[in-house]
């Protein structure tokens, strides 16, 4: 639940959807226990429709579609169903960059001035590598863009140029879809045609892949429908322009066999040399010698040891989540139409069933010896589910609770239920500050948060999640 991701969480019955997928449903209940894991999910979260795709030591081994692609059509869910990529569909775009840097046509430690016209010279030390890696300082540009409007690139480019630098370009991890909006443009001027073209002639066409670009007016076979839930009831994606479905931060129409036939050519050299995905894969370095947790388009990281590279996204009622374990040389697929849905658990899940070594461990709660502290953080929450912005963020984090954000978290919150206890699970001096981590274990669900304060006593990251 951040700022990547806009949460719907809705707990009570709605007919339509419990009969109709509880029909779809009913033949496949007990087939195997990642099946009933997988649905038992889909219906604490009331979530229609689900593709799950594994892929172990090279082929296919799992590969399904779990209740519905469209509700109002009752339309079983598929591995061939389309669903949004969201923010999965930055791998693609990060692989195209590499390709025009092999191409000669752009380096990766040029600054984006050079392709991008009229850049502010607050952006003279970016480079296209602060870009992939999200060390930009760049903001996130939806507290500002009106998603009904269409935006043209010169537009959209002059919106963007116009926000606050959150930090010095490599100073600090943060997320920002800003930057792959501008890696879209500057691939279109590099590789001189449109970025999602570009991905369809050197991607997706040489490895059998049905993905596309979003389009309302494209008739897309098998296309899923998004849902959100508001107020207790299911409602349709909200609309967006077209022009910020045409935005290189994830705007792709796949499917999870798409995924797949995307995930096994990573494990030769069909697309991307081995220079090019060990690049991809290893963690960028900041500007003070440490490590941000991101590589050129993908996260890197361990679950239990096991090396692990993954990414999800969020976007316009769908989740999705591409998650590679390559020394196990295992990965999970989940694509699903509810922006309730929690693909990272339900990838947890199948990973752990194909390699019980992979299964998450439930940090152990600690004594606090720092009461005041965690008082903070409580306070934090509580005024989030107030609808109120919490009291002592820094600026650069003050912008990325924006007021949309916070009535959205506040909107979740909701049906959580009563709090019953705070857990702290670790404490940490960070940065030249001080981090807490702590677990809020609620009526209906439980939420991480980990709340960094810097040397100012301001607090320079509030992070929240669902266990």
């Amino acid at each position: 639940m951040d700022s990547q991701e806009k949460p719907t969480v809705v707990r009570r019955p709605f007919t339509l959807l419990c009969t109709v997928a509880a029909s779809l449903l009913a033949g496949a209940v007990h087939a195997d226990p990642l099946d009933d894991a997988i649905e038992r999910e889909m219906r604490r979260r009331q979530v229609p429709g689900m593709a799950v795709v594994v892929v172990k030591d090279g082929r296919i081994v799992r590969e399904k579609g779990y209740g519905l692609a469209n509700v109002e059509h009752a339309v079983a869910a598929t591995p061939d169903t389309v669903f949004q990529s969201a923010s999965v569909g930055k791998t693609f775009t990060a692989a195209l960059v590499l390709l025009l840097e092999k191409d000669g046509k752009l380096g990766l430690d040029d600054p984006i001035g050079r392709y991008l016209d009229h850049a502010p010279k607050a952006w003279d030390g970016i480079t296209i590598r602060h870009l992939l890696t999200h060390t930009s300082g760049l903001g996130d540009p939806y507290t500002q863009i009106d998603l009904r409007k269409d935006y043209t690139e010169a537009e959209l480019l002059a919106l963007e140029a116009a926000l606050p630098l959150l930090s010095a370009p490599g100073e600090r991890f943060a997320y920002s879809n800003a930057g792959y909006h501008l890696l879209g443009f500057i691939c279109n001027r590099a590789g001189g045609k449109f970025w999602g073209e570009q991905l369809k002639e050197r991607i997706f066409a040489p490895l059998g892949m049905g993905a596309a670009v979003i389009s309302e007016a494209d008739i897309v076979p098998r296309r899923a429908a998004g849902y959100e839930r508001v107020d207790g009831k299911l409602q349709n994606q909200r609309w967006v322009a077209p022009s910020l479905n045409r935005t290189a931060d994830g705007a792709l129409h796949l499917s999870a066999r798409d995924l797949a036939r995307w995930d096994m050519a990573l494990d030769g050299e069909t697309i991307l040399d081995a220079r090019m995905k060990q690049a991809s894969w290893t963690l960028s370095r900041l500007n003070d010698g440490s490590s941000g947790p991101y590589g050129l388009g993908w996260y890197v990281g361990t679950q239990n040891g096991h090396r692990k590279v993954e990414h999800g996204g969020a976007w316009q009622g769908f989740k999705a989540a591409l998650v590679r374990y390559p020394d196990d040389r295992l990965s999970v697929i989940v694509l699903a139409n509810s922006a309730a849905a929690r693909q990272g658990k339900v990838a947890d899940l199948v990973a752990a069933h194909y390699l019980p070594a992979l299964a998450p461990v439930r940090a152990a709660a600690i004594a606090d010896t720092e009461p005041a502290r965690s008082a903070r953080a409580r306070k934090a929450i509580e005024q989030l589910i107030a609808s109120q912005v919490p009291d002592g963020l820094s600026p650069q984090e003050r912008g990325r609770y924006s007021p949309q954000w916070v009535a959205q978290i506040a909107t979740e919150f909701r049906d959580f239920g009563a709090l019953r206890t705070v857990e702290l699970l670790g404490r940490s001096a960070e940065g030249g500050g001080r981090q807490g981590r702590y677990r809020f274990l609620f009526e209906n669900e439980t939420v991480l948060l980990t709340l960094h304060e810097g040397q100012n006593g301001l607090i320079e990251r509030l992070a929240i999640g669902l266990e």
